[in-house]
């Protein structure tokens, strides 16, 4: 419709006419806040641009405010606001313009009205047009409470915003929370209004949808946002942003803005609280229990799922977050003792179970979703378990308990087990063996007699199966640790060397039994036991007298060409080493073992008094004699053809010679003529025998004189360097030194050692010994005293440096000079025969050289 004049025809029969537009209204808006206001005009004629004019009127009066062709068009009360750009209009196309005010002040409200001035041939439609602009008072206030600054992976975050304003109808409330991470862009996490509506950001979509983001409006004045399950991407800083808005022409206008910091917040990620240790390094023994405990703290509210390695790669066991245990057996077990401790354990451990362990956990945190993630993974530092091999161990001991004497008597032998230690739960086995052994004491077969396995069971070896089935042989074990083999008729196969194996048998992981230990004793010879008896037949009473004893086998029935052989043995005290004096083999030929003392082998005597029975004899007895006899039976059979198989043997007991001796003591003393000598002199050293007691003469006395050398100081090794027996005879070891040594007789006691052109190899510790005999003055017999032993005196041969090298050096010196006499005459000789004088060539004078010098 048009006013203001007829309307304007148009080419195409059509009616035109001005028009003029300006924001729709009544406009509201926020004191300090800027406004615009648009002013349109179309439907004209004239040029492109239009000017505009703008006034206010309120009541009755009129402003002019502003106009864009006229610059004193402004009213006098607004030409500072115009000049500061309060007020300004800006033209935003040639019909087209806005006015704006950069703070809007409650004196503002009023009716504005845009004016074009005419351009038209003709003068139709509006030219102006009003608008009515109510300011309001600002009352909006932003008050955020400051969230906890620091908040656990997997805690909530709540993020309250406190809102104070007046309500003004037409005016409209809607809050942004945003959050700023790091140097990134602010981005919004949720706004709520201002239609009653809630718009998440594109990021937070998910998690607002499984409720992990929830609004929380309040009184109308506290609105809080709360975000659960925090993660460490929630870390930043937080914003509340509160926009009022109209709502124009069914567009929403924002007319105030107020954003405040509601404080910055930092998500401790759970893996820098949760700390997982198993204690430190373990040793155990094998068959022991392995406990292991994994200890978890962690700040955060997670679930645990856990993990037991072993050597970074082998799972032991697992244990899910829902309480699910898998990867487990029979040999390993875990269980959860609390909230944060975990612990496994390995049943009987053996050598394959050392090496590193590890605890793995992972942290999970639900969404109110019911999503799961997993917030954190760690690993304990690995421990090392050290398991070292102990064997039960223990000692065992094979003996005969009943010896059987004659074939077809019983034999019983115990393998006894002692100082048994970790056998724990084990249990102990026993393998008896038997091998036979031919003449010459050379082993040729083992065979398996019986044995007691792990489980119990007697087993039978092939070759003696039926007779230990018909009960000939038995295997019974006695407490603690003591197993007897009896033989019930011994027969003659059965003698020979027979041994026990115990094993020790611990139960393994799987659930049989496991052979850890087995000793084998040392093999026990097994024939008929000779009883052998010694009877003193005449005792000697003092030296000079006679010895005899007899010795008598115990035997009965003896098997047709048996046999019996003698060995007379002496001890000087019990327990000490037994010397062999003679012996009679089955074929009754006399041997002289270790009697070798000259002059004496016609005063012992042995020969056969019986089929069963030996007799010794020892005429005039020395004091050397007195000790402990015994004898030594063995009972032989033969075959014809073949060699003497011993059947059996006994020793008999012992018979002593014990006679008081009341002749003179003897002591030997040692001297030297020097302590100290240089090589090449003559040391001379004397032995002097004092007696004691009553001294026979010089012609009823003769001593054995030997001589010794020890090099090495504090030493007990010496060496024989002559000897000198009763008769005068000298006799010296072989030397390999230049020097010499020499003995004298210098009278009836005295006795010199000469060591001529001594080295350096004499030097040591001397010492000698004599060997009184004594004849008696009522037989004549000749009787050997006890060896008497002197100190040692020490030889120290010096090394005369200046001697030894004087010759040495002087001819160095000769040879030198003749050498360098011979050198410098034979050069004088060469050099006067071989050398010639030769005439120079003479030089040419000429400037150039000659070619053949050039």
């Amino acid at each position: 419709k048009c006013t203001l004049g007829p309307p304007k025809p148009s080419i195409s029969g059509l009616c035109h006419c001005r028009s003029v537009t300006v924001s729709g209204g009544p406009l509201l808006r926020v004191e300090g806040q800027p406004l615009s206001i648009r002013c349109d005009v179309s439907e004209y004629e004239g040029p492109r641009e239009q000017d505009f004019e703008w006034t206010v009127t309120r009541g009755t009066e009129t402003i002019k405010v502003i106009s864009t062709f006229d610059d004193r068009f402004t009213d006098r009360s607004l030409q500072d606001r115009i000049q500061s750009d309060d007020i300004s209009v800006s033209r935003l196309a040639d019909n087209a313009v806005e006015l704006r005010i950069q703070e809007a002040r409650v004196s503002d409200s009023a009716i504005y009205r845009c004016s074009t001035p005419s351009t038209d041939s003709v003068i139709s439609g509006n030219y102006e047009a009003d608008v009515l602009l109510q300011v309001v008072p600002s009352s909006l206030i932003v008050v955020p409470d400051a969230p906890n600054p620091v908040v656990h992976e997997g805690g909530s975050i709540r993020l309250q915003c406190n809102v104070y304003r007046n309500f003004i109808e037409g005016i409209y409330l809607s809050l942004t929370w945003s959050v700023k991470k790091g140097s990134s862009l602010i981005e919004d996490l949720l706004t709520f209004g201002p239609d009653l509506g809630v718009t998440v950001g594109d990021d937070y979509m998910l998690r607002y949808t499984d409720g992990g983001m929830r609004l929380e409006m309040g009184n109308g004045v506290s609105h809080s946002l709360v975000l659960s399950g925090a993660m460490p991407d929630d870390q930043g800083m937080y914003v509340c942003t509160a926009k009022l808005w109209t709502r124009e022409q069914g567009i929403w206008n924002r007319i105030q803005e107020k954003t405040m910091e509601m404080g910055e917040v930092t998500v401790t990620p759970t893996e820098n609280s949760l700390i997982v240790q198993v204690q430190d390094n373990i040793t155990l023994s094998t068959g022991e229990t392995l406990l292991l405990t994994c200890s978890v703290s962690a700040e955060a509210s997670v679930e645990l799922e856990v993990m037991w390695l072993m050597n970074a790669t082998r799972i032991l066991a697992h244990l899910s977050r829902d309480g699910v245990l898998t990867n487990t057996s029979d040999v390993v077990d875990m269980r959860r003792l609390g909230k944060w401790d975990f612990q496994i354990k390995v049943h009987g451990v053996e050598m394959s179970d050392a090496g590193l362990y590890e605890c793995n956990v992972n942290a999970w945190v639900q969404r109110d979703g019911g999503r799961w993630y997993r917030v954190a993974e760690k690993i304990s530092d690995p421990i090392r378990v050290h398991v070292i091999k102990q064997n039960p161990d223990y000692t065992v001991v094979l003996s005969s308990s009943v010896n059987a004497k004659f074939s077809g008597d019983p034999t019983e032998l115990e393998c006894k087990v002692t100082n048994m230690s970790n056998l724990r739960s084990g249990r102990l086995g026993v393998l008896w063996l038997y091998r036979d052994v031919q003449p010459g004491d050379v082993p040729v077969s083992t065979h398996t007699i019986v044995s007691l396995d792990e489980n119990g069971n007697l087993v039978p070896g092939k070759t003696y199966k039926s007779r230990v089935e018909a009960g000939l042989i038995t295997l019974t074990q006695m407490e603690p640790f003591t197993f007897k083999l009896r033989l019930f008729r011994t027969m003659d196969a059965d003698t020979g060397e027979y041994m026990c194996a115990i094993m020790a048998w611990v139960p393994s992981r799987h659930g049989n039994w496991k052979k850890v230990t087995e000793y084998v004793t040392p093999a026990l010879k097994v024939s008929p036991v000779l009883g052998v008896v010694a009877r003193r037949l005449r005792e000697a009473t003092a030296a000079g007298s006679t010895f005899e004893m007899s010795c008598q086998a115990n035997i009965q029935n003896l098997p047709p060409g048996t046999a019996f052989s003698i060995l007379i043995l002496s001890e000087e005290a019990i327990g000490s080493p037994s010397r062999k004096l003679a012996s009679l083999g089955p074929e009754m030929v006399l041997q002289l073992e270790d009697w070798g003392e000259p002059g004496r082998q016609d005063s012992l005597m042995l020969v056969k008094t019986g089929k069963r029975e030996f007799q010794f004899r020892i005429q005039a007895v020395q004091v050397t004699d007195r000790g402990f006899y015994s004898c030594e039976m063995k009972a032989w059979t033969k075959q014809p053809g073949e060699d003497w198989v011993e059947m059996a043997k006994g020793v008999s007991n012992k018979v002593q010679i014990a006679f008081a001796h009341k002749g003179p003591t003897f002591d030997l003393s040692i001297s030297s003529d020097t302590t100290s000598v240089f090589p090449w002199e003559t040391v001379k050293m004397e032995c002097d025998v004092s007696v004691s007691g009553t001294s026979p003469t010089a012609d009823d006395v003769a001593y054995e004189m030997k001589w010794f050398l020890s090099r090495l100081r504090g030493s007990n090794s010496a060496f024989l360097l002559a000897s000198m027996d009763r008769w005068g005879i000298v006799r010296k070891a072989p030397r390999n030194d230049s020097s010499d040594c020499s003995l004298e007789r210098l009278g009836p006691r005295r006795f010199a050692l000469n060591i001529h052109s001594t080295q350096d190899s004499d030097a040591g510790g001397y010492y000698c010994t004599a060997t009184p005999w004594i004849r008696s003055t009522t037989t004549g017999v000749w009787s050997k005293a006890p060896e008497v032993t002197s100190q040692r005196v020490f030889l120290n041969v010096k090394f005369a440096l200046w001697d030894s090298m004087k010759l040495p050096l002087l001819y160095g010196i000769c040879a030198s000079v003749t050498v360098g006499v011979v050198s410098l005459v034979l050069g004088l000789v060469c050099a006067h025969c071989c050398c010639k004088t030769t005439t120079p060539t003479p030089r040419s004078h000429n400037k150039l050289m000659e070619l053949e010098i050039d």
